[in-house]
Parts: C-alpha cells; structure tokens; sequence
C-alpha cells in the first residue's frame, strides 16, 4: 500500500455518483426487464475507465472504480455497498421488509441488534425522520428502499463472474489512466451477516459463515494486485440498533467477536494490502446515539490490515482527533481520517480540510496519513457537490504537503 512519503496523498472511502445512463441500466436489470448483457457491461466498463479519469483529474491518488459494479438503480442510494451482497452470496432467499431484520437465532444473554427502523436515533427525532423533507431519511422519494434476505440454507459465495468482472473493468481503467495502485471494496462478515438467520443455530455460526464465504472476494481483490478496502459500519454503527442500549462492556464483547471473524476471514492474506472502514453510518441524521471512538478504537486497531479509514470531517466526530495524541498507533500502521464529509452539502475549504489533515500529521506523523473522506459521496450528495469535494481534498493535502514537506 502506498503510503505519504514526499507529500500527503489523497484517497476516498468508495461509492461514487454513478452516471444517468448507468443508474437507467441498472433499474432496467432490478426490475427484471430483458437487457443485451454485452452492452451493459460494455457501458459498465467505460464508466468506470470515465470514473478513474476523474478522480485522477480531482487529484486523487488512490482511486477506485466508483463502486460502479454494486447496482444503484436511483441516485440516492444508502445500500448499495451492503445490498450487492445479496446477489453474491447462495443460501439466501429475498425478504419482503424494508429495512427491518427478519427472523434471527441468538444464544440466551447474547445482546441483539433490533432493526434500522428501531435506531434510538430514530426513536429520539421521530418527528425529523418521518418528515420527507427534513433530509434525514434513507429512503428514496417515490422508490422501494432495500430489501433485507434471509439466510435459509448453507452460506456460499457465488460472485466469482462478478467481482472478476469488477477487477477487469478496474484494472483495464487503471492501466489506461497510468495509474499504479487502486483499491476495491468488499463488506466485511459483521456488517453482510446482518440480516435473517433461519439456518445456522446461532448468530456467531452464521457470522463464520459469511466470514468463510466472503473471503473468497477477499482474496480475488488481493490476488488481482489490489488493495483491498473491508466496509464495515457495523463495528460502530451495531452501538444505536440495539435497544435499550446494552453497556459499553457488553458492547465491546459482543463487537469483539465480530472483528475476530473478520480476523479469521484475514488469515493468512498480507495485512499490507488491506484497509479498514469504519464509520457510523452514512445517513443524514442527528447522530447523537453513535458510540465514541474511544470506546472502540482498540477493536479497530486488532483488525489485521495497514490502514484504517474512518469519520473525521463531520460535526458529529471530528473532535475525536485527539483522541490520537493517546493512542498509540502501531508503528507499521497508517490512518485515512476522513477530511470532507458526506454528511452536509457544504463544500470543505481546502484550508480546514489542510488544517485536519495537520492535526493527524502533528500526532502520528506525516507519512502515516493519507487524506480520505467520512464516508462514500456517491448517492449521499448531489454529483456535482461530490466531485467539488474531492478538488477540495485534494487541494488541502497539496496544502497541508507544503507545510510538512516545506
């Protein structure tokens, strides 16, 4: 993995606005229209080589393939990084909810997720989530939102044509733009494994069992010559779907299994081309309920990769920056900090965005930090804001570079 040693170089957390066309393509398929396959993928593959050009225009060093392979069938999307799982995993059948857990088995005493529909952020501005205008709902105007499956028999990984696909399209991109490194996502086991559970007899079985199948994307993203980004809200995000709140002990216990999965999905792949993402969800919401990073930053750290990506840029989080001036990074370790965020429509200026990445930089050292967003931008905020984001950090990291390297 590349990391800032001669100026601070700039990456993002994956999702990008994807194109009209792509969005009308991808409807078409999800509503089960009949589509000539080859043209769609030959669309798929020149948008991604037009998302790649982009990014290396904004000044991005990392880049990726906008996340484009993982369907959005409108503009606003929250789900997309989790739903494609849906079509890549065998065992499952759809739900008919939205957004709300089917049936799951759990051992006596264990502490259980209750829904997304049931956030004690929900619970606490209901009035503000009921209201379509108030911006902070998940669910597209005039659109189904995502549907939940349920797990009914064993768990198997059946995307091998996809993410081959995906790795293509990328590295063809890559190659044409004269770009050396890239990254892709793919959910981590903790965040895939929530949803319903009928086969497995406990939550921690089927949680293995999406550990064992998802590696298999995991090691396809490596063995390809990219680095592999693990999307993983749920570490963090886990803390306000469980209601009433447990302690911040049972929490940690209850998390902690869920990075040792993860952990067991890792094994024996370089920690070097891995990166983690954490964040507290990407809706537009109050957020009051999200745990403190000090109450998990040490299960995030025993993730066994080299980076860590995670919200530092929003109202809600950037505070938590100092917490860095006491824990001690692992020497072989870097952060992505997010620097813009997803969560408000203002444009950063590339002087607060260079005065974040500063503060990183003053406690764990200059060539530890790559500069990153909160979270993806694609179908979180309109495109146009998006990519004026991405200028912005790129802008910030080149001015921030001139004060540490000058």
């Amino acid at each position: 993995m590349k990391t800032s040693r001669e100026r601070i170089l700039t990456t993002h957390v994956g999702s990008l606005p994807r194109p009209d066309e792509l969005i009308q393509l991808n409807r078409a398929r999800q509503a089960g229209e009949a589509q000539d396959e080859r043209f769609y993928e030959e669309r798929l593959a020149a948008s991604v080589a037009d998302v790649v050009q982009r990014q290396q225009a904004a000044g991005i060093d990392v880049p990726n393939d906008g996340e484009y392979g993982k369907a959005m069938g409108s503009r606003i999307n929250y789900g997309a990084w989790w739903s494609y799982s849906f079509q890549r995993l065998g065992g499952l059948k759809l739900g008919t909810e939205i957004f709300r857990l089917p049936p799951r088995r759990s051992e006596p005493g264990e502490v259980r997720l209750t829904s997304f529909s049931d956030r004690r952020d929900r619970a606490l501005f209901a009035a503000a989530y009921a209201d379509p205008d108030a911006g902070v709902s998940t669910m597209p105007r005039g659109g189904a939102g995502m549907k939940l499956p349920v797990c009914t028999g064993p768990l198997t990984y059946t995307g091998q044509a996809a993410i081959a696909a995906d790795i293509a399209h990328l590295k063809a991109a890559l190659a044409s733009a004269g770009i050396a490194e890239g990254f892709m996502t793919s959910i981590a086991p903790s965040s895939a494994s929530r949803i319903g559970n009928e086969h497995y007899a406990s939550d921690e079985q089927f949680l293995y069992a999406c550990a064992d199948a998802m590696r298999e994307e995991y090691r396809a993203i490596i063995d390809a010559g990219l680095v592999l980004q693990l999307d993983d809200p749920a570490l963090a995000e886990n803390w306000d779907m469980i209601n009433p709140a447990p302690s911040v002990e049972a929490y940690r216990k209850f998390s902690a299994i869920r990075v040792e999965a993860l952990n067991h999905a890792l094994r024996g792949l370089p920690p070097e081309r891995i990166r983690f993402h954490l964040c507290w969800g990407s809706w537009h919401g109050p957020h009051v309920t999200d745990i403190p990073m000090r109450d998990i930053v040490d299960l995030m750290l025993s993730v066994k990769c080299q980076g860590y990506s995670f919200e530092a840029g929003n109202a809600r989080h950037e505070h938590e920056w100092k917490l860095w001036q006491e824990v001690r990074l692992p020497e072989d370790k870097i952060l992505i900090p997010g620097v813009v965020s997803h969560a408000t429509n203002v444009v950063e200026h590339p002087e607060l965005v260079a005065e974040r990445i500063l503060r990183f930089a003053g406690t764990v050292g200059r060539e530890r930090v790559i500069a990153g967003t909160d979270c993806g931008l694609g179908g979180r905020v309109h495109p146009e804001i998006a990519w004026a984001k991405l200028q912005a950090l790129a802008q910030g990291a080149a001015l921030a570079s001139r004060q540490l390297w000058h």
